[in-house]
């Protein structure tokens, strides 16, 4: 395993894939870890040199005192980059992931080469919902909100027909850290990149799960129209978390996608 202090914070990171290759860099989503891209990676790893981490609050990275901001999510992920050497590179990212990516495409532009933002929009729920998530998590802990949250993650077709599977994300949710949840609730709750986004002239993928009911289809298009280019696609029969239902499909996304960009 790798870890390095960015900033002050610990951060556990994955490296995968031939060194000299084109970086891509994963973003996990809220109360998940990077093990979330796993399916993916195995199939990109051939031929990108990928970068995964789990970002504050989550999975084997610190969890900081205080609520976190995406200055400090951007702040974390440059660093690292940093740490590693990584000047270029395309960037992914899923829910809270993909707004970091938005946020790390308009902190510096000329690092990034491409984007696929999966199950994401500028502007997630408001601040009474995050709110009102902050203080159940905080004085019930994770169970307390468990099983909304995989009716929220996954489609229908998934939690009835892999029953293992979802038993084993329950068991990563619940092992997280309230604590570093519950500040994570805070960054949703004060971002909204819906003006700023316009400004991002790459090339952009957006992916949208059909049946996610955390970032609603309706919700990942309006974002996807707000810049210029971004092509949008639809996974049938997938919820919040493509990487985990369907990562054949989105690995094959991304790799056309990337080739398209340019990327490798």
């Amino acid at each position: 395993m790798n870890f390095a202090r960015i900033n002050g914070v610990l951060l556990h990171y994955r490296l995968a894939g031939p060194e000299g290759a084109p970086v891509v860099v994963l973003a996990n989503s809220l109360g998940t870890d990077a093990r979330i891209w796993d399916g993916v990676i195995a199939r990109l790893a051939g031929r990108y040199r990928v970068i995964s981490y789990d970002k504050r609050g989550h999975g084997l990275s610190d969890v900081p005192a205080g609520e976190f901001s995406l200055e400090h999510h951007l702040d974390d992920l440059f660093g690292l980059l940093e740490h590693l050497g990584v000047e270029r590179f395309a960037l992914g990212g899923v829910s809270i992931g993909g707004i970091i990516a938005e946020g790390a495409a308009l902190r510096a532009p000329e690092r990034v080469t491409a984007l696929v933002i999966c199950c994401s929009a500028p502007r997630m729920g408001d601040v009474a919902m995050w709110s009102a998530r902050m203080e159940k998590v905080s004085a019930e802990g994770m169970a307390s909100i468990a099983d909304a949250v995989m009716e929220r993650w996954f489609s229908p077709g998934f939690r009835a027909g892999r029953p293992q599977e979802l038993a084993g994300w329950k068991n990563m949710f619940l092992g997280g850290s309230a604590e570093g949840y519950a500040a994570t609730c805070a960054t949703l709750r004060d971002t909204d990149l819906t003006e700023e986004i316009g400004a991002i002239k790459l090339p952009v993928l957006v992916v949208a799960g059909a049946d996610d009911l955390a970032a609603p289809l309706a919700l990942v298009q309006a974002g996807a129209e707000r810049m210029d280019g971004a092509r949008l696609e639809v996974l049938a029969g997938v919820g919040h978390i493509p990487s985990i239902e369907e990562p054949e499909k989105l690995a094959a996304l991304m790799t056309d996608f990337f080739e398209e960009a340019g990327h490798g």
